[in-house]
């Protein structure tokens, strides 16, 4: 029989460990790829959707075009995880597997910041990024608060991202003069790894008149008042609250026992993200190995649990270790992009070296993203 791998996540993890399998082992070995949604969509373009600079439609990109030898893709819930057993109950069945990889990535817990749902919006999921769409047109006056509201989150770069886009959104609509836009991070610069980085992101905040208020989270809003209420105990008024919201472990994997609490991301081995149950690995926003929250870094260890199943199956060495390293994309307006390369496992603390905002960078983002969706699906795929 042939070995089963089975997947739990279609995101970047879960694209770049089965092309990987597909391409190297094809029909001798049956990988089963799970997601609950139907189209996979890149956590950029969510902000491209919500500032009109390209469609719903354009940035989705459906499974159902993945065709790859060994490889089955099935849009189903997932409703239970035995890791013992290596077995996965969904809404379309029950799967035994010889080896398990869990990507299911991080959920957003909207109800953990009180009155974020009534009073502000999230832009994080794409549902939340797509209704902005409609929503900031409506904006015309006083102040925009752009509000992270749990430590950890995904793609630490996008808050400071949304302040820059903002800003170029209202100027071009005639609005800026009439609005103010402050960012409230849990960090005391935007990005803590590379201080070339945040000092750059600092100056365009200066520049464009952007308030930052370093070290704080957003605990709740209070929709009747319009303020939102800061983790050191002070207030901030808004008109227009964008909120990053508490992320979470998904609860089907806290149920499963490979996570202790919602906010106890899985613990893995560093170098090889095995669990602490044989054959089940958890690779990118769901496991606890000390990276960022993104896509690159899922990527990443994918590629390390795919070497290894490889090397498992074909008797050679075994990988090398999981680096811990990625490159990050950082919109500054204006029509120019950033690059920020962190290595966050090789030294004693985690390093960033960065490359200033050029043109030349907002072609190397579109080959970024264009270069993988032809590997996930296909030389017809697009950005």
């Amino acid at each position: 029989m042939r070995t089963r791998v089975v997947v739990l996540g279609a995101g970047f993890g879960g694209l770049e460990l089965t092309t990987i399998l597909s391409d190297a082992l094809g029909d001798d070995i049956d990988t089963v790829l799970i997601d609950k949604s139907d189209t996979f969509v890149f956590g950029f373009a969510k902000l491209d959707v919500m500032f009109g600079r390209r469609t719903a439609a354009q940035v989705r990109h459906p499974y159902r075009h993945i065709v790859k030898p060994g490889v089955r893709f099935l849009q189903t819930a997932v409703r239970s995880i035995d890791p013992s057993a290596r077995r996965v109950a969904t809404d379309a069945g029950t799967f035994d597997a010889d080896v398990l990889v869990v990507a299911l990535g991080a959920d957003y817990d909207v109800a953990a910041t009180p009155g974020l749902s009534e009073g502000g919006h999230e832009f994080y999921s794409v549902a939340g990024a797509f209704a902005l769409r409609d929503v900031l047109p409506r904006f015309e006056r006083g102040a925009a608060l752009i509000g992270v509201c749990g430590k950890s989150f995904k793609c630490p770069p996008a808050p400071s991202e949304t302040a820059l886009l903002l800003h170029d959104y209202l100027t071009a609509r005639g609005r800026r003069e009439a609005t103010e836009i402050s960012l409230v991070m849990p960090f005391g610069t935007p990005i803590p790894p590379s201080p070339d980085t945040s000092r750059a992101i600092l100056a365009a905040f200066a520049e464009r008149g952007i308030g930052f208020v370093k070290d704080n989270l957003v605990r709740a809003l209070d929709p009747a008042r319009k303020v939102a209420m800061l983790s050191e105990g002070t207030e901030m008024p808004y008109e227009l609250f964008l909120g990053i919201p508490v992320h979470r472990v998904p609860a089907v994997v806290v149920e499963s026992g490979l996570a202790a609490d919602p906010y106890g991301w899985v613990p893995v081995n560093k170098k090889t993200l095995e669990t602490s149950f044989p054959g089940v690995y958890a690779v990118g926003d769901v496991n606890g190995v000390g990276t960022p929250k993104a896509g690159v870094f899922a990527e990443g260890a994918a590629r390390v649990v795919a070497a290894a199943i490889i090397a498992q199956l074909r008797g050679g060495p075994s990988p090398e270790p999981y680096a811990g390293r990625g490159s990050c994309y950082v919109e500054f307006g204006h029509a120019q992009v950033g690059r920020v390369d962190v290595d966050f496992l090789s030294g004693p603390k985690p390093t960033g070296t960065f490359q200033e905002p050029s043109e030349a960078l907002v072609a190397e983002k579109v080959l970024f993203g264009s270069s993988r969706l032809q590997r996930w699906f296909g030389p017809a795929a697009s950005t």
